[in-house]
Protein backbone atom coordinates (compact mmCIF):
# COMPACT_ATOMS: atom_id res chain seq x y z
CA UNK A 1 0.00 0.00 0.00
CA UNK A 2 1.12 3.55 -0.75
CA UNK A 3 0.29 7.04 0.48
CA UNK A 4 0.36 9.66 -2.27
CA UNK A 5 0.72 13.20 -0.91
CA UNK A 6 0.05 15.87 -3.53
CA UNK A 7 0.40 19.60 -2.88
CA UNK A 8 -1.47 21.56 -5.54
CA UNK A 9 -2.87 25.03 -6.16
CA UNK A 10 -6.33 25.74 -4.77
CA UNK A 11 -7.51 26.48 -8.32
CA UNK A 12 -7.10 22.79 -9.23
CA UNK A 13 -8.50 21.26 -6.02
CA UNK A 14 -12.18 20.85 -6.93
CA UNK A 15 -11.45 19.35 -10.34
CA UNK A 16 -8.83 16.98 -8.89
CA UNK A 17 -11.20 15.70 -6.19
CA UNK A 18 -14.01 15.22 -8.71
CA UNK A 19 -11.74 13.32 -11.09
CA UNK A 20 -10.22 11.12 -8.39
CA UNK A 21 -13.65 10.16 -7.05
CA UNK A 22 -15.02 9.55 -10.56
CA UNK A 23 -12.15 7.12 -11.19
CA UNK A 24 -12.69 5.27 -7.91
CA UNK A 25 -9.97 6.78 -5.73
CA UNK A 26 -10.51 8.12 -2.23
CA UNK A 27 -8.73 11.21 -0.98
CA UNK A 28 -8.56 13.48 2.02
CA UNK A 29 -8.19 17.18 1.26
CA UNK A 30 -6.33 19.55 3.61
CA UNK A 31 -5.91 23.31 3.38
CA UNK A 32 -2.26 24.40 3.30
CA UNK A 33 -0.21 27.48 2.51
CA UNK A 34 2.78 27.72 0.21
CA UNK A 35 6.01 29.19 1.51
CA UNK A 36 7.10 30.96 -1.68
CA UNK A 37 4.00 32.90 -2.75
CA UNK A 38 2.26 32.58 0.62
CA UNK A 39 -0.95 31.66 -1.18
CA UNK A 40 -3.44 28.94 -0.47
CA UNK A 41 -2.64 25.42 -1.55
CA UNK A 42 -4.48 22.18 -1.10
CA UNK A 43 -2.77 19.02 0.08
CA UNK A 44 -4.32 15.69 -0.89
CA UNK A 45 -3.68 12.47 1.03
CA UNK A 46 -4.49 9.52 -1.22
CA UNK A 47 -4.13 5.98 0.06
CA UNK A 48 -3.99 3.38 -2.69
CA UNK A 49 -2.74 -0.08 -3.61
CA UNK A 50 0.73 -0.27 -5.15
CA UNK A 51 -0.72 -1.02 -8.59
CA UNK A 52 -2.97 2.09 -8.46
CA UNK A 53 -0.15 4.62 -7.96
CA UNK A 54 0.47 5.22 -11.67
CA UNK A 55 -3.24 5.81 -12.28
CA UNK A 56 -3.39 8.33 -9.41
CA UNK A 57 -0.30 10.10 -10.77
CA UNK A 58 -1.87 10.20 -14.25
CA UNK A 59 -4.97 11.92 -12.84
CA UNK A 60 -2.82 14.46 -10.97
CA UNK A 61 -0.74 15.19 -14.09
CA UNK A 62 -3.88 15.62 -16.19
CA UNK A 63 -5.69 17.98 -13.81
CA UNK A 64 -2.89 20.00 -12.20
CA UNK A 65 -1.24 22.17 -14.83
CA UNK A 66 1.52 24.72 -14.40
CA UNK A 67 0.65 28.29 -15.35
CA UNK A 68 2.36 31.67 -15.42
CA UNK A 69 1.39 34.27 -12.81
CA UNK A 70 2.51 37.82 -12.11
CA UNK A 71 3.54 38.40 -8.50
CA UNK A 72 4.86 41.44 -6.72
CA UNK A 73 7.83 40.58 -4.48
CA UNK A 74 7.57 41.52 -0.81
CA UNK A 75 10.08 44.01 0.53
CA UNK A 76 12.87 42.70 2.68
CA UNK A 77 12.42 43.47 6.38
CA UNK A 78 16.17 44.00 6.70
CA UNK A 79 16.52 46.16 3.57
CA UNK A 80 15.87 49.82 3.05
CA UNK A 81 12.15 50.09 2.35
CA UNK A 82 12.31 53.66 1.06
CA UNK A 83 14.28 52.55 -2.01
CA UNK A 84 12.30 49.36 -2.63
CA UNK A 85 10.06 49.61 -5.68
CA UNK A 86 8.11 46.40 -6.24
CA UNK A 87 7.82 45.38 -9.88
CA UNK A 88 5.68 42.42 -10.84
CA UNK A 89 7.66 39.33 -11.76
CA UNK A 90 6.31 36.43 -13.83
CA UNK A 91 6.72 33.05 -12.14
CA UNK A 92 5.54 29.54 -12.97
CA UNK A 93 2.98 28.26 -10.47
CA UNK A 94 0.71 25.28 -10.31
CA UNK A 95 1.34 21.73 -11.25
CA UNK A 96 1.82 19.47 -8.27
CA UNK A 97 4.47 18.46 -5.80
CA UNK A 98 3.94 14.76 -5.16
CA UNK A 99 5.38 12.36 -2.60
CA UNK A 100 4.75 8.60 -2.73
CA UNK A 101 5.36 6.85 0.59
CA UNK A 102 5.22 3.23 1.66
CA UNK A 103 2.47 2.50 4.19
CA UNK A 104 3.54 0.02 6.82
CA UNK A 105 0.10 -0.39 8.35
CA UNK A 106 -3.45 0.66 7.47
CA UNK A 107 -6.58 0.32 9.60
CA UNK A 108 -10.08 1.54 8.93
CA UNK A 109 -11.88 1.90 12.26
Amino acid sequence: MKMVIAVIQDKDAVKLMETLVAEGHRATKLASTGGFLREGNTTFLIGCADEEVEDVLRVIRTVCRAREQLVTPLSSAAGATDSFVPFPVEVTVGGATVFVLNVERFEKV
